[in-house]
């Protein structure tokens, strides 16, 4: 081969710049319209309060070895049993990411012979596990139950035989809407499928007491939730909250719990916090939800957005170049709102993704409004 043995490499990252979709990492500046951090836990006195008197009381920083062998410490059962109380499970089962989470989930629970049918937007880690999986497996037009039905009766038509696996996402990531889960439910039941919900944007935020747009569906067998600690909880990691039966089998079947090192128990303590924190000090769900309610108005009188109506708000533009340089005139007036580019979303959708959390108020609001208005007018 000519060029060496990096020349592949350096031509595919050639080829993304020439197309405005080379990825760089780049430091935190700015007001934060970007992160997860709905609810402002992550840098909260209350979650480094309780770390700290981990640390002190001896928890150690590392978890040493997998939860099989000797990694499994008292922190992660702790947060594991007030995880499901708190989210009305029969268990909970801690992992070191929501990826992961995701990964593992679907590489182990659908076995060969079943069927997974994903909504075409859900998270890139719920795609992955179910290409990786032993079942067969479909993407369905997004929020379309009629697609998910179609879906499975096609199946059934051509022999399928196994079990329906519905993955979805209870609050999509980058439009902000909200899956219709009574109805997913409804047709769950209809051809005995299990559910997969990833509540990752939807945890700490919405339900009774943040407990996710799943919480009307708790306590079902047929039902796998997902909950991430790392972004309105404020932590790292995630939890899988279900029927113990399930929780069971992934921590003696699953390989990427079984062959990982532990979670921090650090970690454990941070989001059994955060959990607490949600019950205790319901004013921060509120402060949001005012926030969210303000920003909407303002985009909407301002710019001509259409609310999402949650705290994820996408501004489409459509053109990779101009969406990179609106989103950069952004970052230089002083606001931390990031483009998103195809592959994340579909080609022709490229957008800014707006995120409303506690790091801002109603000032910094009006002000993002303001530049993102003058820069639209100008770019």
């Amino acid at each position: 081969m000519n060029g060496g043995p990096l020349a592949r490499y350096s031509a595919t990252l050639q080829g993304l710049a020439r197309k405005d979709r080379l990825r760089t990492l780049s430091p935190r500046a700015g007001l934060d319209f970007s992160s997860n951090d709905y609810l402002g836990l992550a840098a909260s006195r209350r979650l480094g309060d309780a770390v700290a008197a981990a640390i002190a009381r001896g928890t150690p920083v590392g978890a040493t070895g997998s939860r099989l062998l000797r990694g499994n410490a008292p922190e992660h059962e702790q947060l594991e049993a007030d995880a499901a109380a708190f989210f009305g499970a029969e268990r909970a089962l801690f992992f070191g990411s929501g990826y992961i989470a995701n990964f593992a989930l679907l590489t182990t629970l659908p076995q060969k012979g079943d069927l997974v049918i994903l909504d075409q937007l859900a998270h890139a880690s719920m795609h992955e596990g179910a290409l990786a999986g032993r079942a067969e497996f479909k993407l369905a037009a997004h929020n379309d139950v009629n697609a998910v039905e179609d879906a499975i009766k096609h199946w059934r038509a051509e022999g399928g035989m196994g079990r329906v696996w519905i993955g979805a996402e209870s609050l999509y990531s980058m439009d902000g809407d909200c899956a219709p889960l009574e109805n997913l439910v409804a047709l769950a039941d209809r051809h005995e499928a299990f559910i997969v919900v990833d509540e990752a944007h939807a945890t700490g935020v919405w339900g009774p007491d943040g407990r996710g747009l799943a919480a009307p569906f708790k306590c079902r067998d047929n039902i796998v939730a997902l909950h991430t600690c790392g972004k309105a909880l404020g932590a790292s990691g995630a939890l899988v909250t279900g029927p113990g039966t399930l929780c069971h089998y992934l921590a003696n079947r699953c390989r990427p719990f079984i062959y990982a090192t532990a979670p921090s128990p650090l970690m454990a303590v941070a989001a059994r916090e955060a959990i607490a924190m949600l019950s205790d000090e319901p004013m921060r769900r509120v402060q949001l939800h005012e926030r969210v309610a303000f920003a909407a108005r303002q985009l909407a009188e301002r710019c001509g957005v259409k609310p999402s109506g949650s705290q994820i708000q996408p501004f489409v533009i459509g053109d990779v170049g101009r969406t990179m340089a609106v989103a950069a005139a952004l970052q230089a007036r002083g606001f931390d709102i990031r483009a998103i580019r195809p592959p994340t979303v579909p080609e022709g959708t490229s957008r800014l993704r707006i995120s409303l959390t506690l790091n801002v108020d109603e000032a910094d609001i009006s002000a993002m409004v303001e530049a993102l208005a003058e820069v639209l007018a100008s770019t």
